[in-house]
């Protein structure tokens, strides 16, 4: 996808002297003077001084940067080799092809995990019988390594080992046992419960085998529809600061999608004078809880009836929405809003909401699966049956879900007979404690149908933020249903739970390195519904105090808020049930990239100097499947696949050409640049005060960086070029910003990055400058580039804000 266009027409290199420094020298001088400590009485500084400052300034500042940069060497050398150096054009639909079927590899992986839970589940329950007085002691997650007052493992509180994993975000895990969780309103003695944590144990083999064949799988889990929950690897869960769990995994996303078929849904809710005090309150709660049970792929709307119906959003009439994370928020505000009176006529709101849905099948709108229709109220006095007749008899393609609000019973005989002869399903809520359980049970009997035909469909979920990591990474799961496959209950259609792992997007992008795509190029993740999973451009957090948080509706941020309207790209789909793929190419130098003829001998003894380190999170082999490649870092790994010392190291030969990708054409290697003979001969002869200049650094396309230190490196001014300073690196997120400074201005050019020090007493600026030697042209197509090699140097902030100072008698004082 091409960037915004360049200002800059002439491609040619600008020439650089110290004349052309004489205004950025001023605007240098007055910033190191603004910065410094006021003193009384202030003298007014002569006109002549400052553009004595600029001129000397700038004279020192192109001398110092041509000689310590290297620049001016490396230009001559692209000169001279030019003619063996070739310009290739980045084919951007095979690239994102390239890509698509490496994250493909990578998702199926997941897939496959993924299925060996399920047949083992399924499997396990079938040969599982149940029984009644079961006792089974397992690894309870809240009481694990608990032990009582007199020293002894609590009941269900085993001793447990946990060990800090850095693949689990450095939380305590056990990577050979899973544990189980509960919320606390479910009993964890309950034979339900017992059974199926027994029957489940033997996942346990499989969590293991699967975490063995596929080291990059993160969690593992099963959801019970009972109510238990089994994650791998085995973790302890900590209550609330009111020793309360209310984690339920049937609640969760990935339980809901995967158990269910996407859903039109209409609300009914009564709003008449009879609802007033509690069961108002009980009404709206179970409203908001049926919500939580919609996704992206469902469509929802709300009806509000007593005398008479309204939408409970105007604009929304006579229509369904998507219930996306925007669309709920919206609804449950307008729910609490809600106020009781008159008398409650439930044939007209009923005949209104069979229409809505008629309307959207017939049109081919909605979900276009399942289609239902929730009806709250505390009683059904009127007659409803020939609004039924009319628009849901014989097929009953609309399920009609019926809630009695209230300890009352009086109408629950009507409302048992609106569910059972609509294919729904009626539930008493008394309290707001039973709202939860009891309108999990809808999903239960939509489920029902791809129960009986054994559909396991796969589900991808939106991205979100796993509330237990604490990384704040954000994560898409995989999941997919479990059934009982007794030939007894086959028909009923019994839901056993859902089975997920859980993928770091991070991990994912990473088969997108930003090498292939150029210093401003990228790559973003789409969902089949148009919100992004990852782009750069994507900030899901925010800063309350030192803390991190989430944006409220940081999952459902649609691509084009991000995205330029004019920009066209190119996409692809990745599974095509997960995500879309995109691929974003940068104008001019990113559209291409250079071939140099480099050999593998001096290429290698290149790689292996002991100043070059290369990008740590760009992937340019796979070393993390295979056991004996897992401590391998990605330059080790390099070399041993150029060396071919390791054939069972898999690198993409076609991205890691053995004569061409070393340098992308760069003519002298790093330890070749003039650094070590610019260096002082003895470092500890001079002062601090006369150092002019920390490190000279070299960067490539490809994430190599080269730096040469002229101090010692504990009198280094800052963190410049360490993981510390995360804008100054090669991240799977961005070139470094010197980098990026480099690329967005003409070749040739010097760029000055003032940085403010860190610390008491360093108020002054910093200097940082990069001269970018032009880089080669086609002399066939001379508007080509492939973009710039930025070399620069990083200047000791003394010699910055003394120099002034030295060029004249006006005292300057830091």
């Amino acid at each position: 996808m091409p960037g915004p266009p360049s200002n800059h027409t002439d491609p040619s290199p600008i020439p650089v002297t110290w004349a052309s420094l004489r205004k950025t020298a001023i605007l240098l001088c007055l910033l190191s003077s603004t910065s410094l400590s006021p003193t009384r009485g202030q003298v007014r500084i002569p006109v002549e001084t400052v553009k004595l400052w600029a001129d000397t300034f700038g004279r020192d500042l192109y001398d110092t940067v041509t000689k310590y940069s290297g620049s001016l060497l490396l230009q001559k050398k692209y000169k001279d080799v030019e003619s063996s150096l070739k310009i290739k054009e980045v084919d951007g639909l095979e690239l994102v092809r390239k890509f698509s079927e490496d994250m493909e590899t990578m998702l199926r992986r997941k897939v496959e995990a993924v299925q060996n839970l399920v047949e083992a589940a399924e499997e396990a329950d079938l040969n599982h019988e149940f029984n009644e007085s079961l006792v089974f002691d397992y690894y309870n997650s809240v009481l694990l390594n608990e032990k009582d007052s007199s020293g002894a493992y609590v009941e269900l509180g085993a001793e447990f080992l946990l060990e800090a994993n850095a693949h689990f975000s450095d939380l305590l895990v056990n990577t050979t046992l899973s544990s189980v969780q509960l919320p606390t309103n479910v009993y964890n003695k309950d034979p339900d419960i017992l059974n199926g944590i027994y029957m489940s144990e033997a996942l346990n083999a499989v969590f293991v085998e699967n975490f063995q064949r596929d080291p990059t799988l993160t969690w593992q889990y099963f959801g019970s529809s009972t109510g238990f929950f089994r994650i791998y690897p085995g973790i302890k869960w900590t209550p609330d600061e009111n020793g309360v769990i209310t984690f339920d995994c049937r609640n969760r996303g990935w339980y809901i999608q995967a158990a269910t078929s996407p859903k039109d849904i209409v609300i009914v809710v009564d709003t008449s004078g009879s609802m007033k005090g509690l069961r108002m309150t009980i009404a709206k709660h179970t409203v908001s809880t049926i919500l939580d049970t919609l996704g992206e792929n469902d469509f929802v709307n709300i009806i509000a009836y007593n005398d008479y119906i309204h939408y409970i959003e105007p604009c929304f009439k006579g229509i369904l929405v998507q219930a996306d994370r925007d669309n709920r928020e919206h609804f449950k505000q307008l729910v609490d809003e809600l106020m009781v009176k008159g008398v409650g006529v439930v044939d007209r709101a009923l005949r209104e909401a069979f229409q809505i849905l008629q309307q959207f099948q017939e049109a081919g709108q909605g979900s276009l699966c399942n289609q239902a229709i929730m009806l709250i109220t505390d009683g059904a006095v009127e007659d409803y049956e020939p609004v039924l007749e009319k628009y849901n008899w014989p097929d009953r393609k609309v399920r009609v879900f019926t809630y009695l609000i209230g300890r009352e019973v009086s109408f629950a005989d009507r409302l048992k007979w609106i569910a059972c002869n609509n294919k729904g399903y009626y539930t008493q809520i008394s309290t707001l404690a039973d709202a939860q359980e009891n309108v999990m049970e809808y999903l239960h009997v939509l489920s029902r149908p791809m129960v009986i035909n054994h559909d396991h469909d796969i589900t991808w979920t939106e991205a979100y933020i796993d509330s237990k990591a604490q990384s704040l990474a954000l994560l898409t799961t995989v999941a997919m249903p479990v059934f009982s496959k007794k030939n007894e209950t086959r028909s009923h259609g019994i839901l056993l739970g859902v089975v997920g792992s859980d993928v770091a997007l991070r991990e994912l992008m990473k088969l997108a390195p930003r090498y292939k795509l150029g210093v401003h190029g990228y790559a973003f993740l789409n969902t089949n519904n148009g919100y992004i999973l990852s782009h750069p451009d994507l900030r899901p957090l925010y800063r309350e105090g030192k803390k991190l948080k989430p944006k409220p509706n940081y999952n459902s941020v649609d691509l084009s808020e991000v995205e330029w309207e004019d920009q066209a790209g190119m996409v692809t789909c990745v599974l095509c049930s997960a995500c879309s793929l995109g691929v974003v190419l940068s104008r001019g130098h990113g559209e291409y990239i250079l071939l140099g003829n480099t050999s593998v001998e001096e290429g290698l003894h290149d790689l292996l100097h002991p100043d070059l380190s290369l990008a740590g999170d760009w992937i340019y082999c796979i070393t993390d499947i295979d056991p004996e490649h897992r401590k391998l870092s990605q330059l080790e790994a390099v070399v041993r696949f150029l060396t071919q010392e390791d054939p069972a190291l898999e690198c993409d030969p076609r991205e890691i050409d053995r004569r061409t990708w070393l340098w992308e054409g760069p003519v002298d290697p790093p330890q070749r640049l003039p650094w070590p003979s610019v260096m002082p001969p003895a470092l500890s002869a001079h002062s601090e005060s006369e150092q002019v200049v920390d490190m000279a650094f070299l960067g490539t396309r490809a994430g190599l960086l080269r730096s040469s230190l002229f101090v010692g490196s504990e009198k280094v001014s800052d963190k410049f070029l360490t993981p510390a300073d995360e804008d100054s690196m090669f991240t799977l997120d961005h070139f470094p910003l010197w980098y990026r400074q480099a690329a967005e201005h003409p070749p040739g050019s010097m760029v000055f990055n003032l940085r403010s020090a860190e610390g008491p007493g360093k108020p002054c600026p910093e200097l940082h400058g990069q001269g970018i030697p032009p880089p080669p042209r086609d002399t066939r197509q001379p508007s080509r580039s492939q973009g710039p090699l930025p070399t620069g140097l990083h200047p000791h902030p003394g010699w910055v804000i003394s120099f002034p100072g030295q060029q004249s008698t006006m005292p300057f004082k830091s």
